[in-house]
């Protein structure tokens, strides 16, 4: 594995493209969390308000949540760029197995996800501290496994991305199918099926990790929502991240490169 992860690694630090698509995704959530913060209320800004531990980790989540798109494209890029270049020939040539293509791109999955988990982090102990009078290290980390669930989504989401990367190859196409599938056809499937059933489908399982902050007061007003909680979703959506990894494998297996 530490052979794979150098190999990667020797291939994404000279990279533009995975600096630039990090830093957009850095500037997007600190300029949410900065304009959130600034929004005065009766005379008074908002960030007292919003980021108090340990409601922040959830709001915080939540607002990245949105921003997961931007890691399945940086994946999907990688992945059409290897095709683009042979890159994935000449690996094999070199001795390595069609098995460790698709772990390599794992292991990517796993570092860029725990980036984007740290980045997260990192704004939130900022934002929280500054706006936090009383603080106490339980009271600091209580709530924080948002950002464990934040960060099975993250890996949930660019392991859909590297599957359509290794279907279709073409970078625009795969790009587009991804946006497409995640936003258009299964929000379409979800409006057709039962409210019980359409839970357990991929992308409402990955939204149910980071739910909407206030949502059990919307329930109470509309209803209660069918999605699964948190809780509930981790194991689903780990079963799904080990399926996108097996039918990616099976991809690359039958495939020429």
């Amino acid at each position: 594995m530490s052979k794979l992860l150098q190999i990667e690694l020797q291939k994404l630090l000279p990279y533009r493209t995975f600096w630039v698509i990090l830093f957009i995704y850095s500037a997007f959530l600190l300029l949410f969390a900065y304009a959130s913060s600034h929004i005065t209320i009766n005379g008074q800004q908002s960030g007292s308000q919003i980021y108090q531990f340990p409601g922040i980790w959830m709001k915080l989540s939540y607002v990245a949540s949105y921003f997961n798109l931007l890691l399945g494209i940086l994946l999907i890029i990688l992945i059409t760029d290897e095709y683009a270049f042979r890159t994935f020939r000449q690996h094999v040539i070199d001795g390595l197995f069609r098995k460790d293509l698709v772990a390599s791109k794992y292991l990517v999955i796993l570092l860029v996800g725990l980036i984007a988990t740290t980045i997260l982090t990192l704004i939130g102990l900022v934002f929280g501290i500054t706006y936090n009078q009383h603080i106490t290290p339980g009271l600091l980390f209580s709530g924080s496994m948002h950002v464990v669930y934040y960060l099975v989504q993250a890996i949930g989401y660019m392991s859909i991305a590297v599957l359509f990367g290794f279907l279709i190859r073409k970078n625009g196409l795969a790009i587009i199918s991804f946006l497409g599938y995640t936003k258009i056809v299964e929000p379409l499937i979800h409006w057709r099926l039962n409210d019980n059933l359409d839970q357990y489908f991929p992308m409402k399982v990955l939204s149910s990790l980071t739910p909407m902050p206030g949502q059990e007061v919307l329930d109470v007003l509309t209803g209660p929502t069918s999605a699964l909680n948190p809780q509930q979703a981790v194991l689903p959506a780990i079963l799904y991240i080990g399926l996108f990894y097996a039918l990616a494998y099976l991809v690359l297996k039958v495939r020429d490169l």
